[in-house]
């Protein structure tokens, strides 16, 4: 299932710097969510497993099915949003998993896709910031949550509420958007504020990581042509703005200049303040959306 992947001498050497210790493993598999038999399989790699769980009373009423499995008790990696590289704080250290897919991944983007997990894991929030507390353990120097759950903590709920609205006798939504599309913008929004932490780690390879560098502002120049005009893609209904929001906040990684509303996002005020400062962004930027209708 899973085999030690050897890294070139750039590679290693931000594993040394942000992840040392981390195993960077190719997985034989293009999984969405690593079941727990195979999850298990990585204590070989390992010094110790940590399975996570997270409290049913984070979660709304109605939700992605995905998502109340990933919260519940079973020991599972991933979730269908991570991408081709994943990394998983559930094994000490933490881990970095390649998937099949990544055969078909031109070389340089792909390092730069391992190379920006390594550096997550090295990454630190900012005290408060991390919603369901679940950044740190006893003893330890806080982290970045695995995925957009733990980041959110109890206020994935505010969120919900923000989104959808839900009616208060049926829970059904008032807005005309899902579960479906409250998941799929949690993730954006936890996919900008990891952004904020590591672009700047990515802004200095410049010199000493030139082929990294490299692909970082090339996956860059991709995104930044359909920027400009994402807000008219949106009124003309070319978009939906949950899909919207997840390619803006894509972008805050690349460091470029974000449209309205997703400027707000790109500030150090979300770095520091993270999940509340999400929820209160979503609050007045989907009443705004309902306003307009």
């Amino acid at each position: 299932m899973f085999s030690t992947r050897p890294l070139d001498d750039d590679l290693a050497a931000v594993r040394d710097r942000h992840a040392p210790g981390s195993p960077v493993l190719d997985v034989d598999s293009d999984f969405e969510t690593l079941p727990p038999a195979a999850a298990e399989d990585l204590g070989i790699f390992v010094d110790a497993l940590d399975p996570a769980s997270y409290p049913a009373e984070w979660l709304p009423e109605a939700v992605p099915d995905l998502l109340r499995k990933h919260a519940g008790p079973a020991f599972t990696v991933g979730l269908p949003v991570d991408g081709t590289v994943v990394r998983t704080t559930q094994t000490d250290p933490p881990a970095v998993l390649v998937k099949r897919r990544a055969e078909g991944t031109p070389d340089d983007f792909l390092a730069f896709l391992i190379a920006e997990r390594l550096v997550r894991i090295g990454c630190e929030p900012a005290p408060g910031a991390v919603g369901g507390d679940a950044g740190s353990t006893a003893g330890d120097a806080p982290r970045l949550p695995e995925t957009f759950l733990p980041f959110f903590g109890e206020r994935y709920r505010d969120l919900d509420a923000a989104i959808r609205r839900p009616d208060p006798e049926t829970g059904a939504s008032t807005t005309g958007f899902g579960p479906a599309d409250v998941f799929q913008v949690a993730n954006a929004l936890f996919d900008a504020w990891v952004g904020l932490h590591t672009r700047e780690e990515f802004a200095s390879w410049e010199g000493e990581f030139p082929r990294l560098f490299d692909a970082w502002v090339d996956a860059g120049e991709r995104l930044s042509g359909r920027l400009g005009d994402l807000s008219g893609e949106v009124a003309r209904g070319d978009t939906d703005f949950p899909s919207a929001t997840e390619y803006a906040c894509s972008a805050v990684r690349h460091d470029l200049d974000l449209p309205a509303p997703y400027g707000a996002l790109d500030t150090a005020a979300y770095r520091d303040r993270g999940a509340a400062y999400a929820v209160a962004w979503a609050e007045k930027t989907f009443a705004a959306l309902v306003d307009e209708e």
